[in-house]
């Protein structure tokens, strides 16, 4: 297998864990209750040890000398390829656990169809993320129907968050030529499949919920490079110690 291709595939997972649990951390200290204020740091570092893995091995792949650290955080932000759900803001509350929801539902999906990867370090953290995965889709899928179909005020907000994340979702699923050469070579999943049983899986919650789905014209970019604004301030704060402090060490 081509080692660009290789390396491509598997910095993009890792953005996406790390971008995703670094949105997360935001919450440490601020959710509304103490249980979450344990919950989501928990997720997230579920999520930034998966993409250390992935770092490493993709900084081995690549064969130039880049190790974890530097891959997250010495690289400039078109460099990123992370999926833009994963960078938007963490809004309120319930925009969180949605978007936590509709990630981890894909990564489930995504981390079962891994196992058949012909790359063994893929498939030994798939073996471990889908029970990780388990967890984080019941976490916040009853968090979902609780705000959902709780008071007017955490419906309406619950509501708006569904519209939020609509255009955002489409990019899980979409397929541009890195994605295709990858799942040819058997690296990765082919994650147009995964749509219709996504939708299935994602579309009771929301209805008990008694939350309205919303289909949208998605926004495309992330994979590309090309993210929002709020990606240049995400990384300010992400990168900060590294480029201030080069190369140290705990």
């Amino acid at each position: 297998m081509d080692a660009s291709l290789h390396f491509d595939c598997l910095v993009r997972l890792a953005d996406d864990h790390m971008i995703l649990g670094h949105r997360l951390s935001e919450w440490c200290g601020h959710a509304p209750m103490l249980e979450e204020d344990l919950a989501l740091p928990n997720i997230a570092l579920d999520l930034l040890g998966q993409a250390r893995i992935l770092y490493d091995h993709a900084g081995k792949i690549e064969g130039k000398g880049r190790n974890e650290d530097q891959l997250a955080y010495l690289r400039l932000e078109r460099d990123y390829r992370n999926l833009l759900l994963c960078e938007r803001p963490i809004g309120d509350f319930g925009h969180t656990v949605l978007r936590q929801f509709y990630f981890a539902s894909f990564m489930g999906l995504y981390w079962s169809e891994c196992q058949n990867s012909n790359d063994q370090i893929l498939r030994e953290v798939a073996a471990k993320a889908i029970k990780e995965c388990a967890y984080h889709i019941r976490h916040t899928g009853e968090w979902v129907i609780r705000l959902g179909d709780g008071t007017d005020e955490s419906h309406q907000r619950m509501q708006n968050a569904v519209a939020d994340l609509a255009p955002y979702v489409g990019e899980m699923f979409h397929m541009d030529e890195t994605s295709q050469q990858g799942a040819s070579a058997g690296l990765i999943p082919d994650v147009s499949k995964l749509a219709a049983t996504w939708h299935a899986q994602v579309a009771p919650v929301l209805a008990e919920a008694t939350l309205e789905t919303i289909e949208v014209k998605p926004i495309l970019g992330g994979r590309s490079g090309q993210h929002g604004e709020e990606m240049g301030f995400l990384l300010t704060d992400l990168q900060f110690m590294q480029r201030t402090f080069p190369n140290m060490t705990w």
